[in-house]
């Protein structure tokens, strides 16, 4: 019988390294469990905004839903594709999350020029997590009630009536300017920096309209300050049962609210994509988040990979023919 014998020690040092050689080129997700480590949730945009807010609710939920703490980073600027392109840069192991919006995976492909990342091809959409209705709305001393009066109003006089918006290229002003091709509606754009300057201008009546989210909206609305004539929401609201959404008008490609969601950098493992959806699938069906999504005017939404891929595809289509019709350019 041959007995074995001792390995000495240069082999056994050779087989080491080449077991750990074997081990580091292995996946991440093969290597533990994901997740294993705190995740990083970057929201594009300063704290305190629409987007801020629902990151921060979906983080708590998320942490307990994967038993590891999300932890919110807000790296803001250049209409948040400062934020996008540190996740586009960001490794692929599912540690790294963007909460992307129609204007850092929509209206920004459209308008800026020199984009360092691509809109869709430089990401993994895992799924949006809610849509926010838009809304159009005048201050509460233009001479009209309704939408009826108000177009009749406005399209008898073009170019005499303006409306605000948050900014040269953001999404509302590209919505706005969506609306004014399919309506016919000549009106003049006149862009602020940011919502609440934009706002203020509307409501003390030095500008004529805004076309808003209702989620900034609401209270201006609620106040007697601005009466919305119109949203883009799936179906009439409870809280304005009166105000129409655009479809009823016959504006069905009008009727798409804002989206908030949730990509990875491309190149995402199958597996650690499949539980970053499961995991965050659950988390929006709590009711912690449905009724926070709520309460900020956001309506909670859930999507398959590949749905919210299309929708991102799409926004990038439809924006640049917007961008492209009104000349519109982002600094």
């Amino acid at each position: 019988m041959n007995t074995p014998q001792p390995m000495n020690r240069r082999t056994a040092a050779g087989l080491t390294l080449v077991l750990l050689g074997a081990v580091a080129a292995l996946p991440a997700s093969a290597q533990g469990a994901f997740p294993d480590k705190p995740i990083r949730l970057v929201v594009p945009f300063p704290p305190g905004g629409t987007s801020d807010i629902s990151g921060r609710v979906l983080a708590e939920a998320l942490s307990k839903e994967l038993g590891q703490p999300v932890i919110v980073d807000n790296k803001a600027g250049a209409g948040g594709s400062v934020g996008a392109r540190f996740v586009a840069e960001s490794k692929a192991d599912g540690y790294t999350l963007l909460l992307g919006t129609t204007s850092t995976n929509g209206t920004n492909s459209a308008v800026y020029k020199n984009l360092p990342f691509d809109a869709l091809k430089s990401f993994t959409p895992i799924t949006r997590i809610l849509s926010v209705p838009g809304a159009l709305s005048i201050n509460k001393n233009f001479p009209a009630r309704n939408y009826t009066e108000f177009a009749k109003l406005v399209g008898g006089a073009p170019g005499k009536y303006s409306y605000a918006s948050s900014g040269n290229g953001g999404a509302t002003h590209m919505a706005m300017e969506y609306y004014k091709s399919l309506s016919g509606l000549r009106v003049v754009h006149v862009p602020y920096r940011g919502t609440g300057p934009a706002l203020n201008d509307v409501i003390g009546g030095q500008v004529e309209m805004i076309y808003d989210t209702l989620a900034s909206s609401m209270p201006h609305i609620k106040a007697g300050n601005l009466v919305p004539m119109a949203l883009a929401a799936p179906q009439r609201l409870k809280e304005l049962p009166e105000v129409p959404t655009f479809a009823e008008l016959g504006l069905k490609s009008a009727n798409e609210g804002f989206w908030n969601g949730v990509l990875a950098p491309a190149g995402l493992p199958a597996d650690v994509l499949e539980k970053l959806h499961a995991g965050i699938v659950r988390a929006l069906r709590t009711q912690m988040v449905q009724e926070k999504f709520a309460a900020a005017g956001a309506i909670a939404v859930e999507d398959t990979p590949a749905a919210f891929a299309k929708i991102i595809a799409d926004d990038i289509v439809k924006w640049k023919k917007v961008a492209e019709s009104g000349h519109i350019t982002a600094d």
